[in-house]
């Protein structure tokens, strides 16, 4: 079967100021997903998968998906504050605010998702060989799982500090994941503070940007930490639950391989609303070189 492309699209944008996955960055309206959807398409991914929340739906609707229009098969799946939450744990819902992660977001798909399939974020720009090679890994139904990371460096904000899971790499696994915040460029370096101490990073540090491939079968153990998750942080209001921290589970359990896919292609994104300039000129560039074609959907 032809892979999956897993949108994550329900993100509150509170950084942003609005939400980044509508902000319409092309010359005809296009958001950021509109290049990732096209790219995956061309590479050979056959559905999509959009997660977004019920309270953006119409919205979403009138940005992107009228867009599409039947340009390729979509389904939708909705990520509320008590989607997938065990009966008995109800009450976790209380006191939030907003849903539980990426990786809680993930799972409200696993009905969906019958067939190898990547993950993204909505917000961000990946590249069209990073979707080829994703796409031709996925195809060939390795039990492993994968990632396409990105240069630490190509991946800041001047304006203002970042959150990136940093990866392990050995002999072309991914050994860890380890989500540091508050890194920022800083007098030509890159650093990140811990307990109020800052460290420096190498500017070509390989970091995930939410960009994984994984097999139907990882699904049933994404419950099972999602809901061991909810049993250890559930009542804490502000803990989420993300896809990285998932995958460092599995890799420190032995519980599944996970392939780092090399790329050349660089990435950007919306981090702050001050990025958004930088994020039209690029798009504006790609469209000039002939990357993209002026109007994606006709």
């Amino acid at each position: 079967m032809k892979p999956i492309l897993v949108v994550l699209a329900a993100g509150m944008g509170s950084r942003y100021g609005g939400l980044k996955q509508m902000d319409r960055l092309g010359e005809n309206g296009e958001v950021l997903l509109d290049y990732s959807v096209f790219d995956a398409l061309r590479a050979g991914f056959g559905k999509v998968v959009f997660i977004i929340r019920r309270d953006i739906e119409k919205d979403f609707q009138a940005t992107a998906l009228d867009r599409f229009k039947d340009s390729f098969p979509y389904e939708i799946a909705y990520q509320e504050l008590d989607s997938r939450i065990p009966s008995g744990m109800a009450a976790v819902v209380k006191d939030r605010a907003k849903p539980w992660g990426t990786a809680h977001a993930l799972l409200c798909a696993e009905g969906l998702l019958d067939a190898p399939f990547a993950v993204i974020n909505s917000d961000d720009f990946y590249g069209k060989e990073a979707y080829v090679v994703l796409g031709r890994f996925l195809s060939n139904a390795a039990k492993e799982g994968a990632i396409v990371p990105y240069r630490l460096d190509q991946t800041l904000s001047p304006q203002g500090s970042v959150t990136r899971g940093v990866c392990g790499v050995k002999d072309g696994y991914l050994t860890s994941v380890d989500e540091l915040k508050d890194i920022a460029a800083e007098d030509g370096k890159i650093l990140y503070t811990v307990d109020g101490v800052k460290r420096e990073l190498p500017a070509d540090t390989p970091v995930s940007m939410n960009f994984w491939g994984f097999q139907p079968s990882v699904l049933p153990e994404l419950k099972r930490y999602f809901d061991d998750f909810l049993t250890e942080q559930g009542e804490n209001p502000k803990s989420e639950c993300y896809i990285p921290s998932f995958v460092d589970h599995l890799i420190r359990t032995g519980t599944l391989d996970v392939r780092v896919l090399e790329t050349s292609t660089s990435w950007f994104g919306v981090t702050y609303k001050e990025d958004r300039a930088t994020a039209v000129q690029r798009i504006a560039e790609l469209t000039r070189d002939g990357i993209y074609p002026t109007s994606l959907w006709e």
